[in-house]
């Protein structure tokens, strides 16, 4: 069985309460051994930390999306400074910029985003960023960000990953800066879509060894269940459909991916199991 890390996945959320013990049992048949679920607002930060406690698994990244950045300020700031201390939070995230839903004025999400860039600098975790429509701009900060003296003298500038971008969007050339940046790219469900040519054709000129795996649940469903709610176990469907498109085994896959997560999270034991053995390829 594959070792996998979904490496962003909203469990949290309302759609999963009727079935989440079943929704967990599936993504372990599978071989789903990491989920790491991201902040959309603080109250929803705080029940993602609740739900950690009780679930070996799930690890949380706390943050305020862009989409929720409109009352985003200082006080906002100081309760994720003391989230961010919890024991299962491994990022900051998710932040970015969302110029798709445009629901909260764009300089005040800039301004979110950069706080929390900062945040992410002082507590030395990686960023789970968002970028919707806003590729040019989340470029600009990040670039400024990682660029700064804050970042440079912080802890976060010794970890093997500074951040990822999440259901990345961009092409070629923001990849190779992302990389720059120190940065990993994360994929999920699009990669599946039949439409989804452009993103096809850049998946072989991708560095395998800069990718996560995601679903972004209960968001994106990966093909054969779009239109249905995702949840974790369809990130083998992501593994399967990478190792289409990069001509290799999804063994290849999960091996690589699963431990560019181990390195960004830090997360060095994913609930008990040897990722390596259970990642090997088997012999004659």
């Amino acid at each position: 069985m594959l070792a996998l890390v979904d490496s962003h996945c909203h469990l949290d959320l309302a759609q999963f309460d009727a079935d989440r013990a079943a929704v967990l049992e599936r993504a372990r048949a599978v071989g789903v051994r990491m989920i790491v679920n991201p902040g959309i607002d603080l109250k929803q930060c705080r029940g993602s930390l609740q739900l950690a406690e009780v679930t070996p698994e799930l690890y949380v990244a706390v943050g305020v999306h862009p989409n929720s950045a409109h009352e985003f300020g200082a006080e906002a700031l100081d309760e994720l400074r003391v989230l961010a201390q919890g024991e299962k939070v491994v990022a900051i995230g998710e932040i970015g910029l969302d110029y798709y839903w445009d629901k909260v004025n764009r300089a005040q999400q800039r301004t979110a985003f950069r706080l929390q860039l900062g945040l992410a600098a002082e507590v030395g975790l990686p960023v789970i960023i968002h970028s919707r429509d806003a590729n040019a701009d989340v470029a600009d900060v990040l670039r400024t960000w990682v660029n700064s003296a804050a970042f440079r003298q912080s802890r976060l500038a010794d970890r093997p990953f500074a951040g990822v971008l999440h259901a990345f969007s961009g092409d070629l050339a923001l990849a190779e800066e992302a990389y720059g940046w120190n940065f990993v790219l994360g994929l999920g469900g699009p990669v599946t879509f039949k439409n989804a040519q452009a993103l096809h054709a850049l998946v072989p000129q991708l560095r395998l060894d800069r990718l996560m795996l995601e679903t972004d649940a209960p968001y994106l469903t990966p093909q054969p269940w779009r239109g249905q709610r995702n949840e974790p176990a369809y990130v083998a469907l992501v593994c399967e459909q990478l190792a289409r498109l990069l001509s290799i085994t999804p063994v290849a896959v999960a091996q690589v991916t699963t431990a560019v997560a181990r390195r960004f999270y830090q997360v060095e034991d994913l609930f008990g199991v040897d990722v390596a053995e259970h990642n090997e390829v088997p012999r004659d």
